[in-house]
């Protein structure tokens, strides 16, 4: 493809990280393919699928698309990583292979970054979709009232670190286009994990750049047995204990960033609940001393029932404590 940086539409890199999902990554890149924004390239990063979905990219017919495979797994995170360097467009944005775009959120969200150079990244509200792909309109505006996004008012935000750190209405991962060059791509430690997108919505704030609203939602972000809000069980503990040390790692960060100070409070609070989230992962992994030392912490910063049944437990036998 041949990059045209005169061009009144500038090009945009949809990246799309993709693992054993063939039916929900069709349904994504059929959304991406139907956008009424045409000047982008498609970046599909395949980590390695048992079925390798080749074909399946190659079936839109659509020169758009770049197809990547890895010769063995990386990792969530290094295969997104991937497909984010790969990127060449001006702009960047995520479409996870379960979700999916309506046709105009490219253009819509394209013009406010394009009018303002000061502007880090454009975001909006999404739809929640199930497995099926149905829109679940109670759980939608659920999540549009706990991330605040309801009220929020459209126009620019400069700075915006708290309504993308605290109130979590910005979703780098889910409905933002953002700018390429506000983040080093190289730069992004492997420690981060599965909590990506939260470093990148810390790293867009740390620019010093703003984030435009535009209060209409143009995503669907699909929750299913998969999603990580969704884990639950030992089955899960493992995943569970991953998400947490990622989490973990990413506050530690902003707690430690001096330009953050005003949200160290909230960072706390989040230190101490995560903290007794890694606990009581590491129960049910039968990993009791370990666990102890996150419940101790927690309890440091907060003190909650959650926390303190945790370390209780954690001085019954295995068997036992691993059942909370």
């Amino acid at each position: 493809m041949t990059i045209d940086t005169n061009s009144p539409n500038p090009l945009v890199s949809v990246i799309t990280p993709t693992y054993n999902r063939p039916d929900y990554l069709q349904a994504a890149l059929k959304s991406a393919v139907q956008q009424t924004y045409p000047h982008i390239e498609i970046i599909v990063c395949d980590n390695c699928s048992p079925e390798n979905p080749q074909t399946l990219v190659e079936s839109f017919h659509d020169s758009r698309i770049r197809f990547s495979r890895n010769s063995s797994n990386m990792g969530m995170f290094a295969n997104t990583i991937k497909a984010f360097q790969m990127a060449r467009g001006k702009y960047i944005a995520c479409l996870l292979d379960d979700d999916m775009w309506e046709a105009d959120f490219l253009e819509k969200l394209v013009p406010p970054l394009e009018a303002n150079p000061d502007l880090a990244l454009a975001f909006c509200d999404h739809y929640i979709i199930d497995a099926n792909g149905n829109i679940d309109d109670v759980l939608t505006e659920e999540y549009s009232r706990s991330y605040k996004r309801a009220n929020l008012r459209e126009g620019i935000y400069q700075p915006f670190c708290r309504i993308s750190l605290v109130d979590k209405s910005v979703s780098t991962a889910t409905a933002a286009v953002i700018r390429r060059d506000a983040i080093a791509w190289d730069t992004i430690p492997p420690e981060v994990g599965g909590s990506w997108d939260i470093y990148l919505n810390y790293l867009c704030c740390r620019s010093g750049l703003g984030a435009y609203f535009y209060p209409e939602k143009l995503t669907r972000y699909r929750v299913h047995e998969q999603t990580d809000t969704m884990l639950s069980g030992k089955r899960d503990a493992k995943a569970k204990i991953r998400k947490a040390q990622a989490d973990m790692f990413c506050y530690e960060q902003f707690m430690a960033d001096e330009r953050l100070q005003e949200l160290k409070p909230y960072f706390q609070q989040k230190l101490a609940h995560i903290s007794t989230t890694l606990g009581i992962g590491l129960m049910r992994s039968k990993e009791l001393k370990t666990a102890r030392s996150y419940f101790w912490r927690s309890l440091k910063q907060s003190l909650k029932l959650r926390t303190i049944a945790g370390l209780m437990l954690s001085f019954t036998p295995p068997t036992i404590a691993s059942r909370f």
